[in-house]
């Protein structure tokens, strides 16, 4: 018989996140510190929306790229938070999660052949879809030293005559890094001049440590050529929720609302009517869930310095990345072993990119109860590693 399955999909890798997780959910008085999910429950006024919603009968489609209501408070949103103007009629698609948002810029930006360029380490969703859209992937590596940022020497050192897409991935899953207005403004103006387009993932907008955060269709020339990925997962807490939105040119929106409109249809018509209230009136939890994410980050970072282990302060979403290279284990040896032992699961950072050899991937999207208790844990797997290295 003839071999049913496409080569792209069966070459792709599984997710390196889900296989930690798996193995933990059967563990029993594990913690696990690494899936990326909010532990807050979603605000009540949001969930009581979705409920009244419901009870209205409110359970029919909206237009394919989404409900009016909502993609107007998408566009008022980001008005008044990021300072970037987007016309609510031409261009917004609302999504199912950020994650389709991306599959959908990239197979509606990206003929086959043409090279994508993805920062590495990254969230494992970009590589895959460039490949599902027949383009070519091409890796930058960031480095430690520049805080994961991406430089312009570093850019401008993978393009090619072939080069059509940047994924600009800031905030940063898995480093929590940060680019900075003047980072953006210079590769902006590589961009404009290179005639390259952006698809800036920005799903981590509001989880910003340091001030406001700044999107790079801010800079001159780059409205026209960005599309901006964003959601209500991370800073609503609604994961399950599935909804996310997609700005940008009218021209590849347009693009991406068709091939929505024959994969998808429309986003759930309950998320949509729950998201409306997300933006118009839920500023307040927000700042509360930031206010209790920054807690945690600064105990983590304070407790990593403690254990004289390696790691840069992250400024973005609710990750740390600590260098574990010391203890001369791969990253997947250091995880593999830290769960057994202690009973903590962590993400090895093999699973954003090869450059990721030698970190791990630890969320504080868990309560500080939480972390205290794993960072105990992980401050004996060291101690014990120690010993071991010294005998």
């Amino acid at each position: 018989m003839r071999n049913p399955l496409s080569n792209v999909v069966t070459e792709m890798k599984p997710s390196g996140i889900r296989k930690f997780f798996d193995i933990v959910s059967e563990m029993k008085d594990a913690i696990s510190l690494g899936v990326g999910e909010p532990d807050f429950d979603t605000p009540w006024r949001i969930r009581e929306e979705g409920i009244y919603s419901l009870e209205r009968g409110k359970t029919f489609y909206t237009s394919n790229a989404g409900l009016f209501e909502l993609k107007e408070e998408i566009c008022k949103y980001l008005s008044r938070k990021y300072n970037i103007h987007y016309n609510h009629k031409n261009e917004v698609l609302v999504t199912v999660g950020g994650s389709e948002a991306i599959d959908a810029a990239l197979r509606a930006m990206v003929n086959p052949g043409e090279e994508v360029i993805i920062p590495e380490p990254c969230y494992v969703s970009y590589l895959p879809c460039v490949q599902l859209a027949y383009g070519v992937p091409v890796t930058i590596e960031l480095q430690e030293k520049n805080q994961f940022r991406l430089t312009p020497e570093e850019l401008l050192n993978a393009i090619t005559d072939k080069t059509k897409v940047l994924v600009l991935p800031f905030p940063n899953n898995p480093t929590g890094a940060i680019m900075e207005r003047s980072d953006l403004e210079k590769i902006a103006k590589i961009c404009v001049e290179k005639d390259i387009f952006v698809i800036s993932d920005e799903i981590y907008s509001e989880l910003s440590y340091n001030g406001r955060h700044v999107s790079i269709a801010e800079m001159p020339g780059m409205k026209e050529r960005t599309i901006v990925i964003n959601g209500f997962s991370k800073a609503f807490a609604m994961t399950g929720w599935r909804l996310g939105y997609a700005v940008g040119p009218e021209l590849i929106i347009a693009q991406m609302t068709k091939i929505h409109q024959f994969a998808i249809m429309c986003a759930p018509t309950t998320s949509q009517y729950a998201a409306v209230e997300a933006l118009r009136n839920c500023d307040e939890d927000v700042r509360q869930m930031v206010e209790a994410y920054n807690q945690r980050r600064r105990y983590l970072v304070n407790a990593f310095k403690e254990m004289n282990i390696e790691c840069f302060e992250p400024f973005g979403a609710f990750y740390i990345f600590p260098n574990i290279k010391k203890f001369g284990l791969s990253s997947e040896e250091f995880a593999t072993e830290l769960l057994m032992r202690e009973k903590v699961a962590v993400v090895p950072g093999t699973a954003f990119g090869d450059c990721g050899e030698g970190f791990l991937r630890i969320s504080y999207a868990y309560s500080l109860e939480n972390l205290k208790e794993a960072l105990g844990r992980f401050k004996n797997f060291i101690e014990y590693l120690e010993t071991k290295k010294n005998d």
